[in-house]
């Protein structure tokens, strides 16, 4: 089918309640973030037999990777078919996207696996995998007329709308908790010209408070309770299975923070198996830190009282109040998108579970010895991985592929003191790392720098194996 016959995409799509008993439906033009009638989350429900044929748009995305339309160059607005915009609308983007995926052998060995794949999202335009919703985000509050776009945030959310928002043309307020997020997100927001208001209190303070800014028509609220985040976001599906072409892995695993991300995976998921270009679901895993982990915990207790795993019985989340986790970007105790992800989850056959701060900084160093750096949060996947391999949970064979969502710039204060010995959360005592790595002072001669190469070849070799 061609883009002409099918310009009118926005005439396809509706924003629906996703609460079974409710199901309401509203049009894509109205700035709603969560569902009037009922307040449950929204998202956005496409017409997907107008889509054209399978077999068609698989051939259209592959060959729109070699063109220079800047709406190709972006490897959100590649898939536009399935996004609930007219072709002709005016995107907002910095060519998001087409984010690698890496064979990372030393991780593979650490977890316990054959091989593991890992996909980078830390290498968009920003940094983090924000990027991918912001993009869809922002051309949305532009064709609503937004003056101002704001945001709650734990850094990369932050960042990433001010970047889009500079972009636009618009201006860009983003409300954060004083003293818990890195100094490199915010230099990145300062640098984009946003106003960064710093709150006392935590993430979900300061989504509360956007929450009530966005009731002003004037104002665009861009966290991920917006369901055109989420839309955005749901290609990174899209793209991960043409990179593994068409084969489809047997597990994503992904961090839970705000749960936004691993909501879209969800539905991306799902729209290629509506589509026909998959057959089944991959099992969709999301990992939280241990003193952040609200739905792990749920999770545990639906297991242990045999809740039925479809979806049907869904009890309310128990937020916790206090978080604690030196992995900042997931340092959140209510997350706003936790029905949506659960869901997935529930769908997939997947889990949810936590990763201790020793589990994740060892995690993210082992990493690293891939040449592969990331932000502490999305180490979360591969502490989860190893656990779950431990567990039974995951088979020594099976295809995995890890969700890593930040670059390793967003936090070097924390890779810095893992290797020197000094990382530790609030008054504990700081972690042995198993992979610390700290520089090593050396006589400024030939014979000393020999000596340290040496005596590090014989500490070198393999890496710790899960127990199998």
């Amino acid at each position: 089918m061609s883009e002409r016959a099918t310009e009118a995409r926005s005439a396809n799509a509706v924003q629906r309640c996703i609460i079974p008993e409710c199901n309401s439906a509203y049009g894509i033009r109205e700035r709603i973030y969560v569902c009037p009638r009922c307040g449950g989350p929204l998202e956005i429900q496409c017409r997907l037999e107008s889509c054209g044929d399978a077999n068609v748009l698989r051939k259209q995305w592959t060959d729109r990777a070699g063109s220079n339309d800047p709406r190709d160059r972006s490897g959100v607005w590649r898939y536009r078919e399935l996004l609930p915009f007219d072709f002709d609308v005016p995107v907002v983007s910095l060519f998001e996207g087409k984010t690698p995926l890496y064979d990372a052998p030393r991780s593979a060995e650490y977890c316990g696996l054959r091989s593991l794949q890992v996909k980078h999202l830390g290498c968009n335009p920003t940094g983090s995998f924000k990027d991918a919703g912001m993009t869809t985000a922002v051309t949305h509050a532009a064709l609503l007329g937004a003056r101002t776009v704001v945001c709650a945030s734990t850094g990369n959310t932050a960042a990433s709308l001010a970047a889009y928002a500079a972009r636009a043309g618009l201006q860009c307020a983003i409300v954060v908790p004083q003293g818990q997020v890195t100094s490199a997100k915010l230099a990145q927001s300062m640098d984009y010209g946003a106003a960064v208001l710093e709150i006392d209190g935590n993430f979900d303070d300061a989504m509360r408070l956007v929450q009530e800014l966005a009731d002003d028509a004037s104002i665009y609220l861009a966290n991920s309770i917006n369901p055109f985040r989420v839309e955005g976001q749901k290609t990174v599906a899209f793209e991960l299975l043409q990179q593994c072409e068409w084969k489809l892995p047997d597990h994503v695993v992904a961090p839970g923070g705000n749960m936004g991300n691993s909501s879209a995976l969800a539905k991306g998921f799902d729209e290629l198996r509506q589509l026909g270009l998959i057959d089944r679901l991959p099992k969709l895993h999301v990992i939280q830190a241990e003193g952040s982990a609200p739905m792990a915990r749920m999770f545990a207790e639906m297991e242990k009282n045999r809740v039925a795993r479809d979806g049907s019985v869904m009890p309310d989340i128990v937020p916790v109040a206090d978080p604690k986790t030196l992995a900042t970007a997931i340092k959140i105790g209510s997350p706003i998108s936790w029905k949506k992800s659960l869901r997935g989850v529930l769908r997939s056959g997947g889990r949810v579970l936590a990763a201790s701060e020793q589990e994740i900084a060892d995690a993210k160093a082992i990493i690293g010895r891939d040449g592969i750096g990331c932000e502490p949060a999305s180490a979360t996947t591969i502490a989860g991985i190893r656990k779950m391999v431990v567990a039974g949970n995951m088979g020594r064979a099976e295809s995995v592929v890890a969700v890593l969502t930040g670059h390793i710039l967003k936090d070097p204060d924390y890779v810095n003191r893992y290797h020197n010995g000094t990382l530790s959360l609030g008054s504990s005592s700081p972690m042995k790392g198993a992979f610390a790595n700290p520089p090593e002072r050396v006589a400024a001669n030939k014979s000393a720098i020999l000596a340290s190469i040496e005596r590090r070849n014989h500490k070198s070799g393999g890496v710790p194996r899960a127990k199998n």
